[in-house]
């Protein structure tokens, strides 16, 4: 050998591909691929993040004291039991490289979030995928494929592509019925865009139960995407192994003082929770009745839309159509999805634009 060689479980990763913000043209479009706040951030966020300006050669505290204090406060949860990142996407990572390894199993659903098989193989675990069922989590699958060798359980409630929702009560039984050396990870990117009554309960088992994490970010409902802030909440043990791992500074300054600010505007989040789920509905209608074209919408309960081409038209001729007409969304081949396309809920212009866009494509 005459240069360095790769691990091989590195070598076999499928690169992260985020969601395009250029259409092939390069002239502007609505950017409809990432789930982003089609309001922005709150204007308090904003000016936290503006005023640090001043301290741009200061190391941002690696403790996230203010942060975590104000976690805390927010959703009556330990700050001392709190880990951050870069986003969620990190949170999720130190969860992998710190319970497991070479030999070790990670399972998670298939159409789950990319960042779960490539935080597996990253540390040289073997990925095992659980069947869906119909695009949503199965628990009995998911039960089926836990051997000695499982680890960690990656499971996001909504999930990301689908937008598909698990019940409390179908958490509690995953939970119940895994062995206690098992990490359950529920991931919570999207638990914001959720009624009440559809809290999955995995704070409390998080709070209650030795083997459970739940992350969460500020990347989505809260408008701080470019910011990378992610936290998770566990016992203190995981916690513990999670911080002997974690990068010392995750974010900056601006980033941090901006997420505690955004955690204070309740109506900014309320109206980005009340606009999706109007929106959402609006536009899930549509495709049902566009349905004898081939399309079908799947359940969801995120502030996106899985659309499903299963008739004449493909998603990718759908995707190219679309981007055409100024809307850039995103196509999912790399997940298995070559027939479904991923569709932020954006402004009510954006919406009903993309929904007009596919009735002319599909002669609907």
């Amino acid at each position: 050998m005459n240069a360095p060689v790769p691990k091989p479980w590195v070598m076999a990763i499928a690169p992260y591909v985020p969601g395009r913000a250029t259409t092939d043209s390069g002239k502007p479009a609505a950017k409809l691929s990432s789930n982003e706040n089609p309001f922005g951030t709150p204007q308090a966020a904003r000016d936290a993040y503006a005023a640090t300006a001043t301290e741009l050669e200061r190391y941002p505290d690696a403790s996230a004291f203010a942060l975590r204090e104000a976690l805390g406060a927010h959703y009556g949860v330990e700050p001392e039991r709190i880990v951050y990142g870069t986003g969620s996407d990190e949170v999720l990572h130190l969860a992998a490289g710190a319970f497991a390894g070479v030999g070790d199993e990670i399972i998670y659903v298939r159409y789950g979030f990319a960042v779960y098989d490539i935080a597996a193989r990253r540390v040289g675990a073997t990925p095992v995928v659980a069947p869906d069922r119909d695009y949503a989590t199965d628990v009995d699958a998911i039960l089926a494929c836990v051997t000695e060798k499982t680890k960690v359980v990656f499971l996001a409630n909504p999930n990301n592509p689908t937008g598909t929702y698990t019940a409390r009560e179908e958490i509690a039984r995953l939970h119940a019925a895994l062995p206690k050396s098992v990490l359950l990870v529920l991931d919570q990117a999207y638990t914001e865009y959720l009624d009440p009554e559809d809290d999955d309960g995995g704070l409390d088992l998080a709070r209650t139960q030795p083997n459970v994490l739940v992350t969460r970010t500020f990347s989505k409902i809260f408008g701080l995407a470019s910011e990378r802030v992610g936290w998770g909440y566990g016992h203190p043990d995981i916690i513990a192994a999670m911080h002997r791992i974690r990068a010392p500074f995750a974010f900056s300054i601006g980033a941090g003082r901006a997420a505690v600010a955004a955690l204070g505007d309740k109506d900014f989040v309320e109206h980005s929770r009340a606009h999706n789920a109007q929106w959402r509905q609006w536009f899930a209608d549509e495709i049902a009745s566009m349905g004898n074209k081939g399309v079908r919408a799947v359940p969801s309960k995120a502030n996106f839309q899985l659309v499903l081409f299963e008739g004449e038209v493909t998603g990718e001729q759908a995707y190219k159509h679309l981007m055409e007409d100024g809307y850039i969304v995103r196509w999912l081949p790399g997940q298995g999805l070559p027939h479904g396309l991923r569709i932020t809920i954006g402004t009510e212009e954006e919406i009903k634009g993309v929904a007009a866009s596919l009735r002319r494509l599909l002669g609907a």
